[in-house]
Formats: structure tokens, sequence, C-alpha cells
């Protein structure tokens, strides 16, 4: 494992620089959703976890559950939603809380959940960013550990692509593909370089989306069964439903990026590197994680040493930090 500075390898400490940490939440913080999924009610508790715990789930429902690690190995199903499982114990729906994990930089956390489903909330990350704002982030006592990509990997599925590759940093671009007069009238591409962008502000926002006239499938398939105007964008072929809109002009293709960074953080670390999607849902995207973890040769594990105070050499623009965390925490 390599200390990096600004992205180079280094063997000493500078003094401007210090180790990026892991991070947990401060305290405790629950809501109450729905699954889009199931049409259940569900409660959501977060914990924090010791360092080296990474994220893990729960279900309070079922009596000896053990918690199932949110990993891409555990991935069971990708219809419409990532969901992990542990012998017969499953988690639905887990890419948009991973993917405000990512944001905010959580690398051990436990999710408690009262049903089979993560809640949808608004359909996008932000309802899990604000819980955890809420009860504010904060730092641990070991380095945080990046997986930094050395060498291209690609997978395919028909069509639909996704790959990832060598950068100094974290870099994503995807590519919306749909032939529907709606979606035509949106961007379909975006490419963000994380160092300078805020996922929070850019992405984070982002909620789910489908066409009216495809709910009714997707119900007969005890699908979607909880899905609203509140919690996605809905489409007609002459508009978007929702009264308020769309909340960027690119959300559409923003969400299909925050799903992808969800489903990529099953990997148990943040990627340094670039990624790419062209057409590529939650089936390719494990399939892309599952990759990376065989090709063993293409990345390697680093530490990450930066400028805590003016961001130099962060690879990640991710929420404030609170404070550190007390010594009982880890």
């Amino acid at each position: 494992m390599k200390d990096v500075v600004n992205g180079s390898s280094q063997g000493g400490e500078l003094l401007s620089h210090r180790s990026l940490n892991q991070r947990t939440i401060r305290e405790p913080v629950y809501g109450i959703g729905i699954g889009v999924h199931s049409g259940e009610k569900v409660r959501i508790t977060l914990r924090p976890a010791k360092p080296n715990t990474g994220i893990c789930f729960l279900r309070t429902d079922v009596t000896g559950a053990v918690a199932i690690p949110a990993s891409a190995e555990h991935v069971a199903d990708t219809t419409l939603a990532t969901s992990i499982a542990h012998g017969s114990v499953s988690v639905a729906t887990v890419e948009h809380l991973m993917s405000a994990l990512w944001g905010l930089g959580i690398d051990n956390l436990l999710v408690e959940l009262s049903a089979e489903e993560v809640p949808i909330m608004d359909g996008s990350a932000a309802p899990f960013i604000d819980m955890i704002e809420s009860v504010g982030v904060v730092e641990q006592s070991q380095a945080r550990q990046f997986i930094r990509i050395t060498r291209k990997i690609e997978v395919n599925q028909e069509d639909a692509v996704a790959s990832v590759a060598p950068y100094d940093g974290f870099k994503a671009g995807y590519t919306f593909v749909a032939n529907h007069p709606v979606y035509d009238q949106y961007p379909k591409y975006v490419e963000m370089d994380f160092a300078n962008a805020s996922y929070i502000k850019h992405v984070s926002g982002a909620r789910s989306f489908g066409l009216e006239k495809e709910l009714a499938y997707a119900q007969s398939i005890q699908k979607c069964l909880g899905s609203s105007l509140d919690n996605a964008v809905g489409l007609s072929d002459e508009g978007v439903l929702n009264e308020e809109g769309l909340r960027y002009n690119d959300e559409f293709v923003k969400h299909k990026l925050l799903d992808a960074i969800g489903d990529l953080y099953l990997l148990g670390k943040p990627i340094l590197g670039a990624f790419s999607g062209f057409k590529s849902g939650h089936a390719l995207n494990n399939k892309l994680a599952r990759a990376i973890l065989r090709c063993d040769d293409a990345w390697e594990i680093v530490t990450l040493k930066a400028d805590i105070q003016s961001g130099a050499g962060m690879p990640i623009l991710h929420g404030q930090i609170y404070d550190q965390v007390n010594s009982s925490q880890g």
C-alpha cells in the first residue's frame, strides 16, 4: 500500500499535508419513508461504526439476521435497482444511499432497516445527505484507503459500455441513451471532475424518473409499487408531469451518474480513476465492479495526503468534517 501526495508516491510526511482519514457520523439519526418498489413503510436508522468496519446493512425486522456488507460481491438483483443479500435476507434499492455516502466520504456506517427496502425518500440522494449533515460527519483515526486504477478495465452488455481508466483524482462521465421526445429536449451527456465539482450541489438532488406509460408494466412485475410524483420525475409524451419541473436541466443524465457512483461505491473504497458509462445500468455497473475486483493487477490500494485547510491534493470534494471523533469511536 502506498502513500500518495498530490498524485505522486512519497516516503515521508509533508509538513502542510496529512493523511485523509476515514469518516463516520457523529451520532445516530433516523428517518421514515416508503420503499419505491415494495410500497412498504420503512424506518431507517444510521449509526456510527468503528474504523475499517465499512458500510453494513442490518434488517431489524428479521430475527437473527446478520449485518450484510455493502459490497459488489453481495449484489443479488439489479432489476430497476441494486439489491444486496446474505443467504435468504436481502436489502433492496441501496444505490441512492450508497451514492450519498460516497458524496460525503463516509467509510464506516451501520444502516438499520425495519423492512426489506431502503426508503426512496424524494427519489434522489439529497435527503440522505440532509440526514447525515443534521448530526455531523466526524473524522476517525485510521487512514482512508482508495482504489487507484492503473490500467483500463471495460465491460459491455449488448451496446452498453462501462469502464474505469487511470486518472489523478476521480472523474465520471455518462451518456444517457433514450429515444423519446421529452428526453430529447434535455442534455444526455455529463462529465464531472469531483476534485472541483460538488457532488452535493450538482448531483445529489437528481431524482429517479420514468415514463408514465411504463408504470403499469413495472407494477405488474411487482416493481414501482410505491412510485409517485413525490419520489420520481414522471414523464408523459408531452413533458414533465411534476409541477415544480426539473431540479437541473440535465437531471436525467445526472441521476444515471448518481446511480453509477452508488453502485461503484459497493467496491468498499472510493475509486481514483475515470469512470465512463454509455447506457449502463445497475447490472452493468455491478459487472464493472466485479471485473475490477477480479483484475487485481489493474489497481492498487493507496492512502492519500493532502492539505486539509487549502484543499490542495484533495481527490474528491466531499462535505465538511465537523470535528475529530473521540477515542471511544476510533
